[in-house]
């Protein structure tokens, strides 16, 4: 009888990344993850007590590669576009996460929802280098661009329009200027 095939947690976890990138989540499933992996559910509830407890861990990958994509020189003077340009790019580069992270309802404020982002305080304190804003004044900024910059993240992400990096690039940084422009 063949030896069968420990999986380790990260395995499973890499497998159903995999899944959810190219699906989404709600087509991740065990027999799906098992097929996947070409065993049976056993280990993976050997690794996991429940689905939920690896949707979980899926979910910190998954944040993990957005905080990669936003990992930028936050002294630049153009950091809003910069960090703009990460944002979008992931949505394009990773629909399903950006929809798992960026477009699920939550009933949150914005001001709720902006600061659960590990990278909050340090992209306003970048702004501030850029606008000399108070740190209150620079999260009113923030919460103008983000949503502009999410609002072209979703079109982006769901293939509801079809722009070119430059044509990115352009509104952003035409954009933000006149935002800034506009509070002086």
């Amino acid at each position: 009888m063949p030896k069968k095939k420990k999986f380790q947690k990260e395995e499973i976890v890499d497998a159903a990344y995999e899944i959810v990138k190219m699906h989404g989540l709600n087509q991740l499933n065990a027999r799906r993850l098992a097929k996947k992996l070409n065993c049976s559910v056993q280990p993976i509830f050997h690794n996991f007590k429940t689905m939920e407890d690896l949707i979980k861990e899926v979910h910190v990958k998954i944040y993990q590669t957005y905080v990669s994509y936003m990992s930028i020189n936050l002294d630049d003077e153009k950091v809003y576009k910069k960090i703009g340009m990460s944002y979008i790019q992931f949505a394009k580069d990773f629909p399903e996460f950006f929809k798992i992270l960026f477009m699920q309802q939550t009933n949150q404020k914005v001001e709720y929802f902006m600061r659960t982002d590990t990278m909050y305080d340090q992209i306003i304190q970048a702004g501030q280098k850029m606008t000399h804003l108070s740190y209150e004044e620079q999260e009113k900024f923030h919460i103008k661009v983000w949503i502009f910059t999410h609002g072209i993240a979703c079109l982006v992400a769901t293939n509801t329009v079809q722009l070119s990096e430059q044509e990115i690039a352009d509104l952003l940084g035409t954009t933000v200027m006149e935002m800034m422009l506009g509070r002086k």
